[in-house]
């Protein structure tokens, strides 16, 4: 079974800025909490610059595409992490090597978790992971659930939803998505939220995370161009659509809502 194709035009008017392609990784396991509506952002905003959005799903047994741009991945179970495990660990020296190439990825909670090292489950099996990351995440007794704001040197102010009950800890030299200015972030414990590595962005921040943190977006948007071999567009484009006062409002509402 081939990887499904949808077609998506840019809509700035003139000629085409170029074609990026975005793949989203086991939309059929690992897709909960509005995950998939971080695709649909990046296409919409790519589209609003002028570029051509090819947006591709891969599930287990589905072929691998070529050329892609840009990855993303959502959240899931431990029942459907189990479910890709052996798929994602058959791809895993491709997904490294698009990693280290420079392809710009974003994956969510559970498939950030197997973007690590391994995850120890509640019942004590162990789902190992690829190792994009130096991080590791074990099961914990509860959950760590409400809105969370945290703080980043390259993104500003992020906000999001958080709900998990893995518990990840960093490794010394790995950089954080972000530091917890509230919320419980990796662990509930040092202040840290997710992980960063060459263009891969791991979080636990669902909600959809893209609609209210548009940088974010944007800078993923920037690096897949850049792996196309295309120009930046940038803030050349005046889109109506890239104005930032919807996002501005969501993210003053989510911060301004108790735990």
């Amino acid at each position: 079974m081939s990887a499904q194709f949808y077609e998506h035009s840019g809509e700035a008017g003139g000629a085409s800025a170029g074609a990026l392609r975005v793949l989203q990784l086991y939309p059929r396991d690992m897709n909960i909490y509005g995950d998939w509506g971080n695709t649909r952002v990046l296409a919409r905003r790519a589209q609003w610059r002028g570029y051509d959005v090819e947006v591709l799903s891969y599930d287990p047994g589905d072929e691998l595409p070529d050329g892609v741009h840009l990855v993303v991945g959502g959240g899931g179970q431990d029942s459907g992490q189990e479910r890709i495990t052996a798929d994602l660990q058959a791809r895993a020296a491709e997904l490294r090597a698009w990693a280290a190439d420079g392809v710009p990825m974003l994956v969510i909670c559970g498939l950030y978790q197997l973007f690590g090292h391994r995850f120890l489950t509640a019942r004590g099996s162990e789902i190992p992971g690829i190792s994009v990351f130096d991080a590791e995440t074990v099961a914990g007794d509860g959950r760590l659930i409400g809105n969370i704001t945290t703080t980043s040197e390259v993104f500003g102010g992020i906000v999001g939803y958080e709900n998990h009950s893995g518990l990840t800890t960093l490794a010394p030299n790995q950089a954080p998505f972000g530091r917890v200015r509230s919320g419980d972030g990796n662990n509930g414990q040092d202040g840290t939220e997710g992980a960063l590595a060459h263009h891969v962005i791991g979080t636990y921040l669902h909600g959809s995370l893209l609609p209210k943190n548009p940088a974010v977006a944007d800078w993923l948007l920037e690096r897949a161009a850049r792996a196309a071999g295309l120009e930046w567009v940038g803030d050349a484009v005046a889109h109506p659509g890239l104005d930032g006062t919807w996002a501005d409002r969501a993210r003053a509402v989510a911060m301004s809502r108790p735990r």
